[in-house]
């Protein structure tokens, strides 16, 4: 418990300076989570170290660099390009890979990669200095208040093949309190904004509650693959907490989520 009390400390205060920090501290930070955590899922199927997972690395960072250089017109490019080239290893060294080998490694770049990079986008969006914390308070308020309601009275079981601990209860629990605190959140620092975006207290009610909903069906997916592929961690970079997947599980739903969340209520309102 000490361990995992003191590496979680750690990694809140890297978390913390980026997200303050933010421009190419937290970008790069960013991108080295994302490659990790490639890494730690191409390594569920043994194939972290090949020339398909490389092919997934490579576009990762051709990803990143767009992002980071503003040019989102490219992202597509890039994404089809690393279609192209994982297929062309797939023909040329056939037998040697499978379809599933294919299918995890674009599933590493989509799922882990673009998803995870929505921290950097949000953090580079409108006031994004107070509302990228919306993507961690999304996710962590949710899990101690749905652990706290499920306890007392959780009754329904959630996922019970996959998380028999968590209950339709806790869940309700997490989502209705991450859309208040992010609405308290809202209006302590709405004073702070640039004014761009409109109705802070709504819009960060509104995230987080969605936030939150995508933060349960993040963690569920990361336990899903564990489970059909045998599993208990993705890795052990983080002492105590496993791997980057298993403490980013939710964060890799909610940050796109919020992103999006953000972005079209303040169209609307």
């Amino acid at each position: 418990m000490k361990t995992r009390i003191l590496s979680g400390i750690v990694l809140v205060i890297i978390m913390a300076s980026a997200l303050v920090c933010g421009s190419w501290y937290l970008f790069g930070l960013n991108l080295m989570i994302a490659l990790i955590g490639m890494f730690e899922l191409y390594r569920v199927i043994h194939m972290e170290k090949t020339v398909m997972a490389y092919a997934g690395y490579i576009a990762c960072i051709l990803y990143y660099i767009c992002i980071g250089a503003g040019r989102d017109e490219y992202l597509l490019l890039v994404l089809a390009a690393a279609v192209i080239a994982v297929m062309a290893v797939y023909v040329f060294a056939f037998p040697k890979y499978r379809t599933e080998n294919v299918c995890i490694t674009l599933l590493g770049l989509v799922y882990v990669a673009m998803l995870l990079s929505y921290i950097y986008k949000v953090r580079t969006y409108h006031d994004g200095i107070y509302t990228v914390w919306l993507i961690f308070a999304a996710s962590w308020v949710n899990d101690t208040f749905a652990y706290f309601t499920g306890v007392f009275f959780g009754r329904h079981k959630m996922a019970p093949k996959l998380s028999p601990k968590k209950s339709v209860e806790g869940g309700i629990g997490g989502v209705v309190a991450s859309a208040v605190i992010g609405g308290i959140y809202g209006f302590l620092v709405s004073p702070h904004m640039s004014g761009v975006i409109a109705y802070p207290v709504v819009t960060f009610a509104a995230a987080s509650f969605i936030g939150a909903f995508f933060a349960i069906v993040g963690d569920l997916a990361a336990s899903a693959i564990k489970r059909n592929h045998d599993v208990k961690d993705y890795g052990t970079l983080i002492p105590g907490h496993g791997g980057i997947l298993d403490r980013f599980d939710s964060v890799i739903f909610t940050a796109p989520a919020v992103y999006w969340a953000v972005y079209l209520i303040n169209q609307f309102l």
